[in-house]
């Protein structure tokens, strides 16, 4: 079944909807803990530096950086807002998927049950196989990690170069990409789908994953909303692999 564009706003609506429902937001508190203690950490730093970040672009080495500055920051300002806001938020909220993949995992599961009506076979993780499975679920994110940090460092190149004034869109737009692969991969993963796999399945079908984590990605950049993102993102992931990859 293709995946419209309006995907992504659908299922982060049903995301938040899940978290509500009995069975699934006993497992929301965790994860939502440490989104809160790393975010807003986040937020506050990039604020705060957003002033000395531009006074850098305006003594570029590159003539046309400055000029574009000068001429264009009524423009300019909001992307670098946006590109910073992008930049150290989603570095956080990276750091806050690692700390918490144990426990968005079992968050995962726990909405692939409500969804299941009670026809899923699996029975619940343990406390014990959790602690076991701990090192594979580490593995699985430094997995991820190796995918995303090449392109990161290519993304993040261009904004010392003279294609800085379109970096932050093209950082948006890679840095969406992420989120959908990271989210999705929740499910993927506590059915043992093999990474490569799991990439594979979600380009296929590729316009669903990318605005549901387009719009992952705009709330992430909201301060206080932001707090609130890993849960709901968790459970409308898991949604969306449910009604279009669980096969």
């Amino acid at each position: 079944m293709p995946q419209s564009t309006i995907g992504g706003a659908q299922y982060l609506s049903k995301g938040l909807s899940l978290i509500w429902q009995p069975g699934v937001r006993a497992f929301v508190f965790i994860p939502l803990l440490i989104n809160l203690v790393l975010l807003s950490g986040a937020t506050f730093y990039a604020i705060s530096n957003l002033s000395d970040w531009y006074e850098g672009l305006k003594n570029s080495e590159y003539s046309i950086v400055q000029w574009s500055v000068e001429n264009m920051g009524w423009l300019l300002w909001p992307l670098i807002v946006i590109s910073v806001l992008g930049v150290v938020i989603f570095f956080f909220a990276f750091i806050a998927n690692w700390i918490a993949a144990p426990f968005n995992g079992l968050l995962s599961e726990a909405v692939e049950r409500h969804l299941a009506g009670g026809s899923l076979n699996q029975q619940p993780t343990s406390m014990k196989s959790l602690v076991a499975d701990i090192p594979r679920l580490l593995a699985r994110e430094w997995r991820k990690l190796t995918y995303y940090l090449p392109r990161a460092l290519g993304c993040l190149l261009l904004f010392v170069t003279p294609l800085a004034i379109i970096a932050p869109i093209i950082w948006f737009l890679f840095n969406s990409w992420m989120a959908a692969i990271q989210y999705i991969d929740y499910p993927m993963d506590n059915h043992k789908v093999p990474f490569r796999n799991m990439l594979d399945m979600i380009k296929q079908r590729r316009s669903g994953p990318f605005s549901f984590g387009a719009v992952v990605m705009l709330l992430t950049m909201i301060p206080v909303v932001n707090i609130f993102v890993m849960p709901v993102a968790v459970a409308g992931a898991t949604n969306l692999w449910f009604d279009h990859y669980r096969e």
